[in-house]
């Protein structure tokens, strides 16, 4: 088993933004976030702890992503998604966010851990790699055929002496 030291250590040390929601009814209240997930969104553990997380989405809450998230909850089962976030400065990340539900001995859920990483620069070249094929089918589809040289066929061929 692994020392609690040890595991503490492990999860201040990570480079992704780790937080620990405890489920109250229909929310999903932090009790931990790690100091990767302080310098990802620019919230202090102080502004963050004891409220949902939805906090970080401010008024962008129509995404496919937070139904798919919301359904995972519901379901009792883990999700990665891709979601627009803000941070306390409210400029705009691109948030991989893994939700893996905790359960008790009666198989109750108790707690979800959220794993969070920006990926912003990700789906920026995402983006760009469309606009740029988009470009090339247009100009693709614009471009007429080249012309080719062929040969005259059935001439003959001067003898080389």
């Amino acid at each position: 088993m692994l020392d609690s030291k040890l595991l503490q250590k492990a999860v201040d040390a990570s480079n992704d933004g780790i937080v620990i929601a405890e489920q109250e009814g229909s929310d999903n209240i932090l009790i931990y976030a790690n100091a990767a997930f302080e310098h990802l969104t620019g919230f202090t553990a102080d502004e963050t702890l004891y409220q949902d997380c939805r906090f970080l989405q401010g008024d962008d809450r129509d995404q496919i992503a937070l139904t798919e998230i919301k359904t995972a909850i519901r379901e009792g089962r883990p999700t990665r998604v891709t979601v627009r976030n803000y941070r306390k400065d409210g400029s705009l990340f691109w948030n991989e966010l893994s939700i893996t539900p905790i359960f008790n001995e009666t198989d109750q859920i108790t707690y979800f851990i959220g794993v969070q990483r920006d990926v912003s620069d990700l789906v920026r070249l995402q983006e760009e790699n469309q606009h740029l094929r988009a470009r090339l089918a247009l100009l693709e589809a614009n471009t007429p055929p080249t012309p080719t040289v062929q040969p005259p066929q059935n001439t003959v061929a001067p003898a080389k002496f």
